[in-house]
């Protein structure tokens, strides 16, 4: 069976992407009450109780809120980092020991013939990462909820098939919006998110041969809008030489939608 994802919902009110291959199946986050990740799961037409786990990135509530019943009601495992699993344990309930699992930063784990490497973001959490899924020579990457993108991650998530990159904001927007100036200069740090076109930067360094898709995700509801997105990312992809539409195609996430099962 080919690597296989749905980002089930992707934005400021909440994150969940689902990701199978041969006898596995995994989530990444579970932002959401147990009743909206369920009917998530119905309209991809696939069954919660069969997941192999439910991998954390960070503790933050749009991430988190629906890991814990989840986890009890199906008893599935959960992996998380040391720090993350501190931040959180409190924000989750009680979890079974048999249910939790450390998953160390720059490591990888196996499940079959999946191999799920884990790496380092810079954001504003305990110790928050994303995850590389490799299956059969298929690379799938999701890389959010990160201020910038080092040279060190880059390494790790350069030439993927796919990526759900983190498209968060027009700076234009954020900066004339109607937050206040402390959360926007969060935002903006180093430890915030990525803008529109600092993501589209970080993705002319990573795009290579095998590169064929792009899932812009993370979009802020207040400081961006999805074509303001793909036209700022083609912009400046295209200021690179990477043409849009022929080389790579950009697709859209949405905060309360699944796109459909797509295969790496």
């Amino acid at each position: 069976m080919a690597l296989q994802f749905s980002v089930l919902a992707s934005g400021s009110t909440g994150n969940a992407t689902f990701i199978e291959a041969e006898n596995h199946s995994f989530l990444v986050d579970a932002g959401f009450s147990g009743k909206q990740m369920e009917a998530l799961f119905e309209q991809v037409g696939r069954d919660i109780s069969k997941l192999s786990g439910i991998f954390v990135t960070h503790e933050h509530s749009d991430h988190i809120k629906g890991v814990g019943i989840l986890a009890r009601k199906y008893k599935l495992p959960i992996y998380a980092n040391e720090k993350t699993w501190k931040a959180m344990d409190h924000l989750i309930g009680e979890i079974p020991t048999e249910q939790k699992f450390i998953f160390g930063m720059e490591t990888v784990k196996s499940f079959g013939s999946v191999d799920i490497e884990s790496f380092g973001v810079s954001h504003d959490a305990a110790e928050p990462m994303f995850y590389v899924f490799h299956h059969e020579g298929k690379k799938l990457v999701i890389i959010t909820d990160t201020g910038y993108v080092s040279d060190r991650m880059k390494g790790t998530i350069s030439n993927a098939d796919t990526y759900v990159f983190e498209s968060n904001h027009d700076v234009s927007m954020l900066r004339m919006g109607r937050y206040p100036w402390n959360i926007k200069r969060r935002i903006l740090s180093d430890v915030g998110h990525v803008s529109n076109e600092d993501a589209a930067l970080a993705m002319s360094d990573v795009i290579g041969d095998q590169t064929k898709g792009i899932y812009l995700a993370h979009l802020s509801l207040d400081n961006n809008m999805k074509d303001l997105a793909r036209m700022a990312v083609t912009q400046t992809l295209e200021t690179k030489g990477i043409i849009v539409g022929e080389q790579v195609t950009l697709y859209d996430t949405d905060p309360k939608t699944p796109i459909p099962i797509t295969t790496v």
